[in-house]
């Protein structure tokens, strides 16, 4: 079977909604120009490791490191996992849990897990949350990976906290090491220093590092989200296989033969062009619905910038907006057919579930219901979904649309490399810095005053 996942822009061409709303044939042979010049200073900047999200698949000694570490926590039979992280910490690895385990998973018996723990993604400070998660998780059956890249994540380095008095008091300083796995920058001086460094340093814990030029939102295929996917028992093999395949097709400096340039392109025309200020992230599954979280993160920290590369200001950016379809057809769906047209929607669809599900011949006194009798939810899914297109369509709503043959480790890593690369392009058209978010920081510097530190 092909995995290579597809992607189709026709329904966001002007020859599907109109000049108005679609970017045309024109308007997309006018920017190759830029993109084969934005291709170029991407293929440089990889080549001299400025960003190194692009090569993660190609580190096999911290792959194996992983797969070797998690095989040892393994043995000793943890009975839940939990990660201590938030935004780029954690955003990947509840992408890959939710896409690659069942929703149902942590209530599974171990066995049927297949002696794996149960995982918790812990990505918020809520004090009744986390304080429900320490009594549900006794230390002496828990394991924890925190992971920050400075270390000096206060929403994190309270939950360690919390955490590391959990273990000491009931089952010492020594047991500490038993029980938290670190992941942070290598060790180092200036850039790189963490504060994890000494907490792992006095409790003889194993570090791993996260490579200093991936930022967190692109991490997800470093140690960040290998090791809690080690865990689970997921193929890592097949992710790194998966990121390969789509790596090929992201190397093409030609537009049409590139989804990641071609995707950016028509949600960077989109935008500046055709006024969809909006990028709506809607896939037709529920193993890939955090995948649009995930997304909004990617999405909106790299692209919403207020100066530009030569330091203008330009307050721009594209808002990421998450959705699930079916389930959002009967939310959302109404407000994007008639309410203002500012929006491209982006629908992931899944050629082929892992299940057939029938839906049987009862409810036999409703005629109405007849249209249902004897055919699969699988059939009924891609009719919501294209229905939902077709709608969408007459409306001049401009659609892109991905496919994934199956959801599996190969094409769910292609997925996320592939959005990767696609906003790594997005943020040369901008003319943006991709990579920073300062945005962020000074709402960091405000709480620690607040809460009696240096800002």
């Amino acid at each position: 079977m092909n995995l290579d996942i597809k992607i189709d822009i026709s329904r966001a061409m002007a020859d599907a909604v109109g000049e108005e709303h679609g970017v045309t044939k024109a308007e997309l042979k006018e920017i190759e120009p830029r993109i084969a010049e934005a291709h170029a200073i991407l293929r440089k900047e990889r080549n001299d490791g400025v960003y190194g999200f692009w090569g993660l698949h190609e580190d096999t000694p911290t792959l194996a490191d992983v797969k070797s570490t998690a095989a040892d926590f393994l043995k000793r039979g943890y009975e839940n996992f939990v990660v201590l992280g938030i935004g780029g910490s954690a955003l990947g690895t509840t992408a890959l849990v939710t896409a690659l385990r069942s929703k149902f998973y942590n209530l599974l018996s171990k066995r049927a897990r297949g002696n794996h723990p149960r995982i918790f993604v812990m990505d918020n400070i809520d004090p009744d949350t986390f304080k429900r998660l320490m009594k549900l998780c006794p230390p002496q059956k828990t394991l924890y990976n925190v992971i920050s890249k400075s270390g000096n994540t206060a929403e994190t380095m309270s939950q360690l906290m919390i955490a590391v008095e959990a273990i000491e008091k009931k089952l010492g300083k020594g047991a500490v090491k038993d029980h938290v796995v670190v992941t942070s920058n290598p060790r180092g001086q200036g850039a790189s220093k963490s504060l994890l460094h000494p907490v792992a340093d006095e409790y003889d814990l194993k570090c791993f590092a996260m490579p200093l030029n991936v930022g967190g939102r692109f991490s997800v295929f470093s140690t960040v989200g290998l090791f809690p996917a080690a865990m689970l028992g997921m193929d890592l093999d097949g992710l790194f296989e998966g990121c390969a395949a789509m790596d090929v097709r992201c190397a093409r400096a030609e537009l049409r033969e590139n989804p990641a340039y071609l995707r950016a392109a028509i949600q960077y025309l989109s935008d500046t062009k055709k006024g969809k200020v909006m990028s709506v992230m809607m896939p037709y599954s529920d193993a890939l619905r955090d995948v649009a979280d995930w997304y909004c993160q990617l999405w909106a920290e790299s692209l919403g910038k207020k100066n530009s590369l030569d330091g203008r200001e330009v307050y721009i950016g594209q808002t990421p907006i998450k959705a699930l379809g079916a389930t959002d057809q009967h939310s959302q769906i109404q407000l994007y057919r008639e309410g203002p047209n500012n929006k491209l929607i982006n629908v992931i669809e899944v050629a082929k579930f892992d299940s057939s599900l029938k839906i049987p011949n009862t409810l036999a006194s409703l005629a109405e219901l007849e249209y249902l009798r004897g055919k699969t939810m699988n059939k009924l899914m891609a009719a919501e979904l294209h229905g939902t297109i077709d709608a969408l369509t007459l409306s001049k709503r401009p659609v892109s649309r991905i496919t994934l043959p199956r959801v599996n480790e190969h094409t769910v890593a292609q997925l996320l490399y592939m959005l990767e690369a696609e906003t790594a392009m997005a943020g040369r058209l901008y003319n943006v810095n991709t990579f920073d978010q300062p945005g962020v920081e000074e709402g960091k510097q405000i709480a620690r005053k607040l809460m009696g530190g240096k800002g």
